[in-house]
């Protein structure tokens, strides 16, 4: 049998083959089907156009409305409301609302509803996050997750894998943000079109689960289809207590094939920002200079999670936020929030003169919860800032890290946190 790369491995076995190449075309078993109140909706109408009667298996149908919840209008109630109905109707396990609905790519693995070895397709371009598990994820469109929703099977065409090879020890306030803004800002927004972004190196072994699942959250921003890190000992400390399935766990073989191995020594990458209209238009933080800015964000399915909230918490501790300036923070999901207040970060946040959110998605897409006027910036943990994402086609949107985000926040302007931290 011929060397295979991880995500080759994973697409074999739920196609039933010994083996599967690059370019190869094939039909797959999916195990979850995910979608939320922007996409079910229309996939949900075109499974009953077609005459379905029922879901494939009720526990791999995954429906979260966290786009647009709390509900913001009428049209979005609606929205939410047809998940609502159909999750009843079919009695879906995984449906998430009101005080149990967090940010999907941060509440699936935390409810262990994905696992190592799963392939996964979700409605949603940043379902590539699981890969950080050890999972084959990818997003599809909404008339795809109906098929899957219907059949349970999807064919993909198996995509060539890249290598990003992280050597050495990250500099302080350096995070798995920092290192995929990086890539991007190398190979560019299409510099890995479908194509499978597989991390590896001494870096990314000691990298903590949160810090591998922004990584992977990210590799739709340089056109993959896929990112993913092979499951390890720190993978297995975070599955084993939360997994609702077994799992298994698969690794790329030595001499397996890749399009291209690009490799990075750690001491050399600084926090970063992406500036805008585009992931890919990145720069050391140090090189930004008088970046004045009217709203931070810390939150989002890229960085939302405990560990992001934590280090915004140790550098906002007893330092107020700058005058005209609105910081906005949100748990990604209710496990999180419920935990970040009794470590007492939320005493923290609100002494600095934070606003504190429900679980939601709200503003990385322009929906809610702090939409940008003309001419105003902001800078955000999340993992876009294409033109008038965040609101306004004439505001600007700068991504970088949560402890970039907090000292921005308490200076006014894009600021490295040695300069509040000294």
């Amino acid at each position: 049998m011929k060397p295979m790369t991880i995500t080759e491995k994973i697409l074999a076995r739920h196609a039933g083959l010994k083996e599967v190449a690059p370019g190869e075309l094939i039909n797959a078993k999916v195990d979850i089907a995910l979608g939320n109140d922007i996409t079910a909706p229309i996939a949900i109408s075109e499974f009953r156009r077609i005459g379905a009667k029922k879901v494939f298996n009720r526990n791999k149908v995954v429906l979260v409305p966290d786009h647009f919840t709390p509900n913001k209008d009428i049209k979005s109630a609606e929205q939410c409301k047809i998940l609502r109905d159909f999750a009843r109707e079919h009695k879906l396990k995984h449906y998430y609302d009101g005080g149990e609905v967090g940010v999907e790519h941060a509440l699936l693995p935390e409810k262990g509803v994905v696992v190592p070895g799963d392939l996964v397709i979700g409605a949603d371009s940043h379902t590539c996050t699981y890969g950080a598990l050890g999972a084959f994820s990818t997003g599809v469109g909404s008339t795809d997750l109906a098929a899957v929703m219907i059949t349970g099977e999807l064919w993909f065409k198996v995509p060539e894998s890249m290598k990003f090879v992280f050597n050495g020890r990250l500099r302080k306030w350096v995070s798995g943000k920092d290192l995929i803004l990086h890539i991007i800002g190398e190979i560019g927004v299409d510099g890995a079109l479908y194509r499978a972004m597989e991390f590896t190196g001494k870096a990314i072994d000691n990298l903590s689960m949160d810090s591998r699942m922004s990584m992977c959250n990210m590799a739709i921003e340089a056109g993959a289809k896929s990112g993913i890190i092979a499951p390890d000992a720190t993978t297995e400390a975070y599955v084993s207590k939360r997994a609702e399935r077994p799992y298994k766990f698969y690794s790329s073989d030595a001499d397996a094939a890749y399009s291209e191995v690009r490799e990075y020594d750690c001491a050399e990458i600084e926090p970063k920002v992406a500036c805008p209209h585009l992931p890919e238009n990145t720069k050391n933080v140090s090189d930004v200079k008088n970046v004045s800015i009217d709203q931070v964000v810390i939150g989002s399915c890229t960085n939302g999670r405990l560990e992001d909230l934590e280090v915004a918490a140790k550098i906002l501790r007893g330092k107020k936020i700058a005058k005209n300036l609105r910081l906005i923070i949100i748990p990604a999901t209710p496990f999180i929030y419920n935990e970040a207040m009794k470590k007492g970060w939320f005493d923290i946040f609100l002494k600095a003169g934070a606003i504190i959110s429900p679980p939601t998605c709200g503003p990385c897409l322009g929906g809610h919860m702090g939409i940008l006027a003309a001419g105003e910036r902001a800078l955000a943990t999340t993992n876009r800032n294409f033109l008038g994402r965040m609101g306004d086609v004439k505001s600007e949107v700068y991504l970088a890290n949560p402890a970039v985000a907090a000292a921005t926040a308490i200076k006014g302007r894009i600021a490295h946190p040695d300069e509040v931290t000294k």
